[in-house]
């Protein structure tokens, strides 16, 4: 069994392996002709459940022939151009291969002794990262799994910061879009459930200052402590983003932690024509991005910054074993000091090679390309009496759904369209999401693929909408 360890003796085995695999998804990635095969759950089990672990093949090209039924042949692809789901992004190449080194060397980014280079490599990305959002001098962070922890992390700080130990007495104030992370995390930080305080949004479901400020006021006639404002540069449904300048002020005069959920809207860091939407989060204590839904990074890369890199203290703790006092006065750099996990991967690699063989401004250019394509999908539903659109997109999501010619009732209208997305997910033609506005259902199109076209848009929506027809029609008849 020796024989399947990577080492000096294996390398040319090694070799050989990886290149058989890439070389399987490429011909699996050239021969895809639409995102999904429409496999259902009951068809695909019995494939996995037939799978014998106890007795394996012995042979990496048998296992790669059964990964081919197992997953490759029905993996929902999101390079595909009709894939407009979630907020899922193709990969760009050089973070593939970065990917490729990272899982070979496997370095564990929480102790200097267990990474070196790679180390350096992550702060150095997030000096880059902390200097493009303005947050200055004292600022820092850590690489994370995803916006959920980054987000968890920012609000741990925010409560110790609130230097209270009346837990039920803290306030964090969000918009009624924000992420669901924000009341997760008040949860796991033992908050009681009437400590997220939703704040209304205004017709581009942004957060209403005038509401926010209404809120704080009233929190503070309570005697109660605001420990965090979550504003949301990029919400998941609808690409909105709350007015940061405004919210900074009213976190300023109340004290409290004002964290940015840049999740999805931190592309727009690499824009070279829209960096003027994120204008005001330089003033926020905290920031979350997911370099893997606008920097086109495979998952996971994520970060939480920080104004003040002291407050990450909040997070440190030593073990003797692992990263003991003396380091610190040794000024050796565990990263583990400053972050919620131990073994970590060295994510940031994928993010360097990117930078260093694209550019930021490549990547920037590559977001500019889906946002300019949701604009002209704006323009192609509202110009359709098919669709109601519900909000002009700020980033690359449109939330719309389709009406009837025929007058019939909303909860009819809803089945459509939630009949519609199924049967389009269960033709594999292509994938779009769902979501609901005001209690009604409606269709997402999560723009992510510069490859995707206005006539992927057109084209889908008559899918859409012929699908949507056909359960009115089939519902018509058998009503009558």
């Amino acid at each position: 069994m020796r024989s399947h360890l990577l080492n000096d003796v294996t390398a040319e085995q090694y070799r050989r392996s990886v290149t058989e695999g890439v070389e399987r998804v490429a011909s699996r990635l050239a021969s895809t002709r639409q995102p999904f095969t429409g496999v259902t759950p009951d068809e695909l089990a019995p494939l996995v459940a037939a799978v014998d672990l106890d007795k394996p093949l012995g042979d990496a090209s048998a296992a790669l022939d059964e990964l081919e039924q197992v997953y490759l042949r029905d993996a929902v692809y999101f390079h595909h151009p009709r894939y407009l789901g979630h907020l899922n992004c193709p990969v760009v190449i050089p973070a593939v291969l970065g990917e490729a080194v990272l899982s070979a060397v496997n370095s564990s980014l929480d102790t200097w002794d267990q990474s070196a280079g790679g180390t350096l490599i992550e702060r150095k990305l997030i000096d880059w990262t902390t200097g493009r959002i303005g947050l200055g001098p004292a600022a820092d962070g850590v690489f994370t799994s995803g916006g959920t922890q980054s987000n968890l992390q920012a609000l741990l700080l925010a409560r110790e910061e609130a230097k209270t130990d009346d837990l039920a007495k803290l306030r964090i104030f969000s918009s009624e879009c924000s992420h669901f992370s924000v009341q997760k995390s008040a949860k796991l930080l033992g908050l009681p459930p009437q400590s997220v305080v939703s704040v209304p949004t205004d017709r581009d479901k942004r957060m209403q200052s005038v509401a926010l400020a209404a809120e704080l006021e009233l929190c503070a006639a309570q005697g109660l402590t605001p420990m965090a404002i979550v504003a949301t540069a990029g919400t998941t449904d609808f690409g909105s983003i709350d007015p940061l300048p405004e919210i900074a002020e009213l976190a300023a005069q109340y004290g409290a932690w004002m964290h940015v959920d840049a999740a999805y809207g931190c592309g727009l860091l690499a824009s070279p024509t829209r960096r003027h939407l994120l204008d005001g989060i330089e003033r926020a204590d905290s920031v979350t991005v997911d370099y893997h839904k606008s920097f086109f990074q495979p998952v996971s890369s994520s970060a939480v910054l920080v104004r003040d890199g002291a407050t990450l203290r909040h997070a440190t703790y030593h073990a003797d074993y692992l990263n003991p006092r003396r380091t610190v006065e040794e000024r050796i750099p565990n990263q583990v000091d400053k972050s919620l996990q131990t073994t970590r991967r060295f994510d940031a690699l994928k993010l360097w090679m990117t930078l260093r063989v694209m550019g930021a401004d490549g990547v920037g250019q590559l977001f500019d390309e889906v946002c300019d394509l949701a604009a002209a999908g704006w323009d192609v539903l509202a110009a359709d009496p098919r669709y109601d659109v519900v909000v002009r997109p700020s980033l690359s999501t449109l939330v719309f759904r389709y009406i009837p010619t025929a007058v019939t009732s909303p909860a009819e209208i809803d089945r459509a369209n939630l009949y519609a997305r199924k049967a389009l997910f269960a033709s594999g033609e292509a994938v779009v999401a769902g979501t609901k506005v005001d209690g009604r259902q409606y269709l997402k199109f999560t723009l992510l693929n510069p490859e995707t076209t206005v006539h992927d848009i057109t084209a889908v929506l008559d899918l859409i909408a012929g699908h949507a027809e056909q359960y009115l029609g089939e519902n018509l008849v058998h009503a009558s």
